[in-house]
């Protein structure tokens, strides 16, 4: 039987210090920031599909068009405050935000 290999046991966040960067580096904030808005795309494709509306329905309920909200969906990057809450009032969806000073420096939740 000789070598075993063991496993290592790690959690989540100990992985994301060691590949992404620790909390409060630049590049894990990036990628939070990044994370942050992928969950907001597919927020908003799970409720259009829950009111069963295609992107070009949601698209002509707030103005904009089909390749807008496909855009929005699978990357949120370039959308304004204005747009999600047109996006989401349009899904009868009610928003909340939360806003959270930490050592002086201003984290959207």
């Amino acid at each position: 039987m000789g070598n075993v290999n063991k496993l290592e046991m790690a959690t989540l966040d100990q992985l994301k210090d060691k590949y992404i960067g620790e909390v409060g580096s630049s590049k894990r904030d990036r990628y939070e920031y990044e994370l942050k808005l992928d969950l907001l795309g597919e927020m908003i494709k799970t409720a259009r599909k829950q009111r069963h509306l295609t992107q070009g329905e949601l698209g002509e309920l707030i103005g904009v068009k089909k390749a807008q909200i496909s855009r929005l969906e699978n990357n949120a990057n370039n959308v304004t405050i204005d747009t999600i809450m047109r996006v989401f009032q349009a899904l009868k969806a009610k928003v909340s935000f939360n806003v959270e000073l930490l050592d002086g420096e201003l984290k959207i939740a």
